[in-house]
């Protein structure tokens, strides 16, 4: 009879130093301890030659017009247009603005007021008179020459109207020397039936 021991398990423990690797010989370790190798080396591409024209892409054919463009138009003509238009836009409004600094001026106010207190052109153009106004200056009447103090030049002229008929003034003064009064040379109406009447000169201040 024999008498047979259980046979055990030993578990055999390797030391660590055996399988690790000193720190500076790392790069020579894992090149020793790996397995895979390094593929073979591919051989060179065969070098290939054209000796031919390469072939045309595929070609769209462009769609037919169903009908021709628009000519271009020339712009100068209209350019030319609106800055004429634009000029004599504002011509007019020059011409408005002077004429209204003529009818407000103080020359104009006295030879008005001269006027009304005449007798003989009451006489013959009737009561209530005033400048005849006219229907392109927007119902202002229109005044004819040019009021210039500083140079000492007036010389003015516009229709007059009264309730008996109408007439046109005419008034021309001057100042010959700087610093000395003005002197009319002509104050009078022209009515439409030819009838002249001379205003008592009265010199405007």
């Amino acid at each position: 009879m024999s008498i047979r021991a259980p046979l055990r398990a030993v578990a055999i423990r390797t030391p660590r130093a055996a399988y690790l690797c000193p720190l500076p010989s790392l790069r020579a370790c894992y090149s020793t301890n790996t397995s895979s190798e390094h593929p073979a080396h591919k051989p060179p591409p065969q070098v290939e030659t054209f000796d031919k024209t390469a072939r045309p892409g595929l070609y769209y054919q462009r769609p037919k017009r169903e009908r021709d463009l628009p000519p271009l138009q020339n712009k100068w003509p209209a350019i030319l247009a609106l800055g004429a238009a634009g000029v004599g836009a504002w011509a007019l409004f020059m011409v408005f603005v002077t004429n209204q600094e003529k009818l407000s001026s103080s020359v104009m106010q006295q030879i008005m007021n001269t006027l009304r207190e005449n007798a003989e052109l009451r006489a013959v153009l009737g009561e209530a008179i005033r400048p005849e106004p006219v229907w392109w200056m927007n119902g202002d009447p229109w005044i004819s020459g040019a009021v210039h103090m500083p140079g000492g030049n007036i010389d003015l002229s516009f229709r007059l109207k009264g309730h008996k008929g109408s007439g046109t003034l005419y008034f021309t003064s001057i100042r010959r020397e700087k610093g000395q009064p003005f002197q009319i040379l002509r104050f009078k109406v022209i009515s439409d039936d030819g009838t002249e009447v001379n205003i008592n000169p009265t010199e405007p201040s």
